[in-house]
């Protein structure tokens, strides 16, 4: 969603590095452009307007024309007020008695039913005993779709025919009280726009349960529009904090920018993705370095450690410091990797060069290259894997056959992995320094 944005603000401080000194009107220059680049992602006037002027007085006040680094000076301010600007995190308010009832709202379409899913088996996760209540019974099939969603997660999904939802709420409280469970995450109707009808509702609901949360879900492809629906909310309920869905889109990213500050209301997750796991809690320190085009790397350690397996891991470390390296740990290395998730996403949040990379290759056209190279070695026999000497052309020719591939595409494989294999045996020859050279 900021990819056009990074590249702005990247372009803007390449060219701000280029000047040994940097006059007031270098300074003066430059956030000239960043106002143009934040404009046209979409972020709102107001905000554009008082982060551009901070920014401007900071640098100009601190003299940084006589800094050691005056360029890196103006982008440390830029990534301080971008941060002020994002707003602090703020966690789920999950104190006092339990069940704590956390409510999701927003309009049609916005993502509330994935989102309870999601949120669900992330506090799951975190040892919660959670209860999902479907309080939608107008939409065609927002029941069964939670249902099968908490059927993929493991969570239970409390639903009465025939009740209304301030009703079932009640129910679904109470049967979480009686069950022993922690948190009830209460999925409601929404409208296609905002309306009484929905408001009293909405009311109805919180009244008749103790609520630790109300959460407004909205989506981040609607541009400004979603600042309308973050205040109109707001006017009728106690909003006490906002789940942004789709940020993984290809939208303008400004409203992510501009809600915290023009609504007041704290951002407490991230939807970066369709699958069930791909929900973030906010950080702003971390967005804002992606923004810009620093990369994300604790966000890169934490997705590792979620979706790598620690055993196997450890145990294929020690066959590369051993000198091993066969087929079979190059597939299982893919494996582990395509399980982080999009390696689009992966790549993005490596700093420097290599994110700058990332955005010009073709996320869709990288995955399918994995796909077919895990489809490769999956068509070798397990001797083959552990013994790639043995594929002589004939071979070759029966895994292209096997795979449902070009012999070049098996070609292409084994060049690839005796790269992998080189690069391995260099940094092993360097005691470990040639990777940090590598990173660096």
């Amino acid at each position: 969603m900021f990819e056009n944005l990074t590249e702005r603000l990247s372009k803007i401080f390449e060219n701000l590095r280029r000047h040994g000194r940097l006059s007031e009107d270098d300074v003066n220059q430059a956030m000239h452009e960043v106002r143009l680049a934040l404009l046209e992602a979409d972020v709102h006037y107001s905000v554009v307007k008082s982060f551009t002027q901070r920014v401007k007085t900071r640098a100009v006040g601190q003299n940084i024309s006589n800094a050691l680094n005056p360029a890196q000076q103006v982008i440390k301010i830029v990534n301080e007020e971008l941060i002020a600007t994002l707003g602090e995190p703020s966690s789920l308010n999950l104190k006092g008695n339990r069940p704590y009832v956390l409510m999701l709202v927003g309009l049609q379409g916005s993502g509330k039913t994935t989102t309870a899913a999601k949120l669900a088996k992330r506090l799951r996760g975190q040892g919660e005993r959670v209860l999902l209540a479907a309080g939608d019974p107008y939409r065609p099939a927002a029941v069964q779709q939670l249902q099968i969603l908490g059927n993929q997660i493991d969570v239970p999904v409390f639903y009465e025919d025939g009740l209304t939802p301030p009703k079932l709420v009640e129910e679904a409280y109470q049967t979480a009280r009686k069950g022993g469970m922690s948190v009830v995450i209460l999925d409601t109707a929404g409208r296609s726009q905002l309306d009484e009808t929905l408001m009293d509702e909405l009311n109805a609901i919180a009244k008749n349960v103790p609520i630790s949360e109300i959460l407004l879900v909205v989506d981040a492809m609607i541009g400004q529009e979603a600042l309308n629906v973050a205040e109109g909310f707001r006017k009728d309920l106690p909003v006490s904090g906002l789940l942004m869905t789709k940020i993984d889109g290809d939208a303008r990213g400004g409203a992510a920018i501009s809600i915290r500050e023009v609504t007041g209301i704290p951002i407490k997750f991230l939807g970066v993705g369709e699958s069930l796991d791909a929900i973030e809690e906010y950080n702003p320190q971390r967005l804002a370095s992606r923004i810009l085009g620093m990369g994300d790397m604790l966000g890169l350690i934490e997705k590792a450690e979620a979706a790598l397996d620690q055993e196997e891991a450890e145990k294929q470390a020690k066959r590369l410091m051993d000198g091993e390296f066969s087929l079979e740990d190059f597939a299982k290395q893919i494996k582990q990797m395509r399980k982080m998730g999009p390696l689009g996403q992966i790549m993005e949040m490596f700093p420097g060069q290599m994110g700058q990379v990332a955005r010009q290759v073709d996320p869709q056209d990288a995955e399918d290259q994995l796909k077919r190279i895990e489809a490769v070695i999956n068509s070798m026999t397990v001797e083959e894997r552990r013994k790639p000497k043995l594929l002589n052309a004939s071979r070759r020719r029966r895994i292209a056959k096997g795979s449902g591939l070009e012999v070049q595409m098996v070609n292409q494989v084994m060049k690839r992995f005796r790269e992998a294999r080189r690069l391995i045996k260099t940094l092993q020859k360097s005691g470990g320094k040639g990777f940090g050279r590598m990173m660096g």
